[in-house]
């Protein structure tokens, strides 16, 4: 069995995830692979113990064990378990420019927004409210609404209606997934972007999507995995 490492914590305002680990939950779901999660304190994740940095050099989370094989990286992670574990593939297998597309969305994904967007909004969260940066909250919210949230507009409106980033469901969307916890927890107004508030919508409704729900407690999450 797959075993996941990741932080979890239940709070008043939700249960709070690892985005990138989320990523990884949200392919082992969307795959029906069974797995197993390894809850870590999130101090880890500024202390490094030596047993972390023995997996990930970088002390951070995720990465997997799959039967004695460990991989890191939220992005290599997923696609070793697209190509090692076949279908439904979130990856096109047989289009090249339709598999680079995908690739370029879930780049933007992780880069702009997991990676540079959303760690201002969602690491206060993890924090009382009184003890929260409330300015860098509100400069996250900018530039989601003056960069990122734009461009999946754009893109969106060129989909097909209903439809998800890349035509079928992949790995562009599993990133979206993510923003879609994060969003949910802020209730950031989407007013402005009526295409992508309707995509998060249907992305919440996805079976796969409770696993990583801010409504799905940690114990619960434990039992869905198992």
């Amino acid at each position: 069995m797959i075993t996941l490492w990741t932080t979890e914590r239940d709070y008043p305002w939700g249960t709070l995830r690892s985005t990138h680990a989320s990523k990884t939950k949200v392919v082992l779901e969307e795959k029906r692979l069974p797995y197993r999660v390894e809850n870590l304190p999130p101090g880890h994740l500024w202390k490094k113990p030596p047993e972390m940095l023995a997996r990930h050099p970088l002390g951070k989370v995720p990465y997997i064990d799959d039967d004695g094989l460990v991989i890191f990286d939220s992005t290599v992670i997923n696609e070793y378990l697209d190509e090692r574990y076949g279908s439904p593939r979130l990856l096109p297998a047989n289009d090249p420019a339709a598999r680079a597309r995908v690739r370029q969305l879930e780049q933007f994904g992780d880069e702009a927004l997991l990676g540079e967007t959303l760690p201002g909004l969602w690491m206060p969260y993890w924090s009382p409210p009184e003890k929260r940066d409330l300015e860098r909250m509100e400069k996250a919210r900018e530039r989601l609404r003056a960069r990122d949230l734009p461009y999946l507009e754009r893109v969106l409106a060129q989909a097909e209606p209903g439809g998800c980033l890349g035509g079928a469901f992949s790995m562009a969307d599993v990133v979206a997934m993510v923003v879609a916890m994060v969003l949910e927890v802020d209730a950031t107004a989407l007013d402005s972007f009526p295409q992508v508030s309707a995509y998060l919508e249907r992305l919440r409704q996805r079976p796969s999507y409770r696993a990583i729900s801010p409504a799905t407690k940690v114990a619960d999450a434990l039992q869905l995995s198992a």
